[in-house]
């Protein structure tokens, strides 16, 4: 992906490029308009004088001949040896070349030449003053691009602050309202394009105030209407297992509902916990030993195992503590321990506590690598899997990394199945 230029820097490098491709188009204009025209008249000029020097030696032979620029040399055909040497070869028309002069330098010259049948005439012009005038006209052409350039320049970082300035100043009116109260935008600007955007912005951030405050009041609701009937089914179920008379049987169904209310508790206070902390940032200080929450994530996972021939384990290798709500830590680590569960049809599920993270190993059928990352995302499911599942449980995982600075990682192991890792260590 190429890198965007800032719209001031555009603006700039606009006016910039567009001051030196004139100033550059003019210069080469003027060059070649100054040199055409000015080749072009001298060698009129020249061939006009020859050509009269012959009409003056037709009509009078013995008169005095002359021109508009310079003395000519007339040679008769009986006196061709006076002709000098380098113009011998020298046809009818105008000719460059070149000679040292008595100042010692190399002059240029135009020699006008026009054969004949009676005489040989030539006229020299010296060309070095007009060559010394165009290197003086192309020295002042570039100083011209040069200022030409600067002053665009100039021009474009004026003009871009200028065009800029409303965009800015809408810019960090936004910043600056972060988290704030609604204040509108639009009273600041005039009518025109910035104007227009700040309206909108206004209009858009109304709608999402009003969707946020409905979305704050339902979370409220769901707290006070869920917490209350998982108070009621906990302490009734409670009660149930006090009674002595309960055969064994019914006894495990109750642990059952007590473990699914126990998970339904604590997935609705992580959810709701997530929701304000979004705004609010993350809540610190309370310490969760994690190897009691694996293990209490394992027993719980027990019901997904069924008549499975799976066998899971947990195994502790180093003590692990996390600054965290145990509700938070056992739905990121029940998601991963459950979603091992459900893909695996024989093996087992291993639980590694280890220093600062979490390692669930399965002998499931895997995933492919490049698939990995891609299964964090709400909706994504493992292609070629008939579990059932929304693909929900690993997108809550990874916003609840997100939240508290985490990290979650799959990857398919080298011998059989998966390992998701979750890591303690804040990013």
């Amino acid at each position: 992906m190429q890198p965007r230029r800032r719209l001031r820097s555009r603006i700039i490098l606009s006016y910039a490029l567009l001051g030196f491709g004139l100033a550059i188009l003019f210069a080469f204009a003027a060059v070649y308009v100054r040199n055409t025209v000015e080749d072009r008249l001298i060698n009129q000029q020249l061939q006009s004088d020859v050509d009269s020097i012959v009409q003056q030696k037709r009509a009078d032979p013995t008169g005095p001949v002359g021109t508009n620029l310079v003395v000519p040399w007339v040679f008769s055909k009986r006196a061709e040896y006076k002709i000098p040497l380098a113009w011998q070869n020298f046809d009818t028309g105008v000719h460059d070349w070149s000679e040292s002069g008595a100042d010692g330098r190399l002059h240029h010259y135009k020699i006008a030449v026009r054969r004949a049948p009676d005489w040989d005439v030539f006229e020299l012009y010296d060309v070095t003053r007009d060559e010394l005038g165009k290197r003086q006209l192309t020295t002042a052409l570039v100083v011209t691009v040069i200022l030409l350039g600067a002053f665009s320049l100039l021009v474009g970082f004026w003009l871009s602050a200028r065009v800029m300035s409303p965009v800015t100043e809408l810019a960090a009116r936004l910043r600056a309202r972060r988290g704030g109260k609604f204040e509108p935008l639009a009273p600041y600007f005039a009518e025109d394009e910035v104007g227009e955007l700040a309206a909108a912005l206004d209009d858009y951030a109304q709608r999402q105030s009003a969707m946020i405050e409905r979305d704050r009041e339902f979370n409220a609701d769901v707290s006070h209407e869920l917490r209350t009937p998982l108070a009621v089914i906990a302490t009734t179920t409670e009660l149930l297992l006090d009674n002595p008379d309960l055969s064994e049987k019914i006894k495990t169904r109750l642990k059952r509902i007590e473990r699914a209310v126990r998970q339904s508790t604590e997935l609705t206070q992580a959810l709701l916990l997530l929701s304000r902390a979004e705004r609010s940032g993350p809540v610190d200080g309370e310490t969760t030993d994690v190897a009691k929450v694996a293990a209490d994530v394992i027993d719980t996972n027990q019901q997904h195992i069924g008549n499975k021939p799976v066998m899971m384990r947990l195994e502790i290798e180093h003590p692990c503590e996390v600054e965290a709500p145990s509700s938070v830590v056992a739905v990121a680590l029940g998601n991963l321990v459950g979603n091992a569960c459900k893909y695996t049809l024989e093996g087992e599920v291993v639980v590694r506590v280890q220093d600062g993270r979490v390692r669930v190993e399965d002998t499931g059928p895997g995933i492919r690598q490049e698939d990995a990352e891609r299964l964090f995302e709400r909706g994504v499911r493992g292609e070629g899997q008939t579990v059932k599942g929304a693909g929900l449980g690993l997108a809550i995982v990874r916003r609840l990394c997100q939240l508290y600075g985490w990290r979650v990682s799959l990857a398919p192991r080298a011998e059989r199945g998966a390992a998701a890792t979750l890591d303690f260590q804040k990013t």
